[in-house]
């Protein structure tokens, strides 16, 4: 049985596309940011997790729909399959850690990187679970807040970062 081929096209635009959509934008913006700057964590990890966290989230929310509507059958249902969601957020937790090093030097770098994954991942979740108006608001203020503070440093978060040790040789 395939749960979800009943959805009307009007279903199928908010609850999946539009989430998708506008996950896929804030999570572009926030890891190219990261990879301009020079972070190994960029475009495709923070787009992977935002969608991975988005698509979770809406399993859940057609899967609590449809066992809403057997309940409302007399079929008796497990509200366990609900609790996927925190799995999302634990594990999202591991792969933070994974970007945050310690140097020779003792200095902890990658902190930001790290946030920066946590929160594409928490944008999917919410605009997944269906706060549209909730998660564009986060996200234009994440967007905004990563723009003044790249441009207020003196760099442009949409171009690459160019090193200037490595200037490549005239001939």
């Amino acid at each position: 049985m395939i749960l979800d081929l009943n959805l009307t096209l009007e279903a199928l635009l908010i609850k999946v596309i539009l989430p998708l959509f506008i996950t896929f934008l804030v999570a572009l913006f926030v890891g190219l940011e990261r990879q301009n700057v020079g972070k190994a964590a960029g475009i495709s990890s923070h787009i992977l997790v935002a969608m991975g966290s988005a698509g979770i989230a809406i399993m859940q929310r057609l899967m609590f729909e449809h066992q809403i509507f057997l309940q409302s059958t007399g079929v008796l249902i497990d509200p366990e399959g609900q609790r996927v969601i925190a799995q999302v957020i634990t594990g999202i937790g591991f792969v933070g850690a994974g970007v945050i090093i310690k140097d020779q030097s003792h200095v902890v770098k990658g902190i930001t990187t790290a946030a920066t994954i946590w929160f594409t991942a928490m944008i999917g979740l919410i605009l997944g679970s269906g706060y549209i108006i909730v998660g564009s608001i986060l996200g234009v203020f994440v967007v905004i807040f990563i723009l003044s503070r790249d441009i207020h440093r003196g760099f442009n978060p949409l171009k690459p970062k160019v090193d200037k040790k490595i200037q490549p040789r005239e001939e």
